[in-house]
């Protein structure tokens, strides 16, 4: 496991708790907030994944 797969993961549980915050605070822009680092730590931990299997 490399640092963007896991820096991905991090991203996308943090995105989750920001997203669930904005809902119980009634937030959409932290609700929008949540959803933009969740894809990012998609996409993060997609390039992890795209780097292992080049290095093996």
């Amino acid at each position: 496991m490399n640092r963007d797969k896991i820096n991905g993961s991090v991203d996308q549980l943090k995105g989750e708790a920001k997203e669930q915050w904005g809902k119980l605070t009634d937030k959409p822009s932290k609700v929008v907030e949540g959803k933009m680092d969740k894809a990012k730590g998609k996409w993060r931990q997609g390039v992890g994944e795209v780097k292992e299997k080049l290095s093996e």
